[in-house]
């Protein structure tokens, strides 16, 4: 049986792949993730509710909700999982295959 090994060049985009840019959602706490999710839910229902009081100009308050979630609602939920498992789960990747595993107990003390 013959054992192939991946490239230096696979490896390479391996681990690019793993510190792209742009895919974090989390916040540094999670008091601070809810408020902002609270905010933006808040900002949604209130928009739609004061519909037939102010108009349809209530209906501006919603992309500002959009700022608050970092994106749409789908990222907020993506993001708050992130801040809850930041610390808990560490990527490891050996020979181009990379896995969840728990984190070590230094490395969740270290800052």
């Amino acid at each position: 049986m013959t054992i192939v090994k991946p490239s230096r060049g696979a490896k390479a985009r391996a681990t690019d792949r793993a510190t792209a840019p742009g895919t974090n959602f989390a916040s540094t706490s999670v008091p601070r993730h809810l408020a902002r999710g609270a905010i933006g839910f808040g900002l949604i229902i209130g928009s739609i509710a004061l519909v037939p009081v102010v108009g349809p100009a209530a209906l501006l308050a919603a992309p500002l909700a959009l700022i608050a979630f970092r994106g749409c609602p789908t990222c907020w939920m993506v993001g708050l999982v992130q801040t809850v498992s930041r610390g808990r789960l560490e990527r490891q990747c050996a020979d181009g295959v990379c896995t969840l595993a728990k984190a070590h107990p230094a490395a969740i003390d270290s800052p």
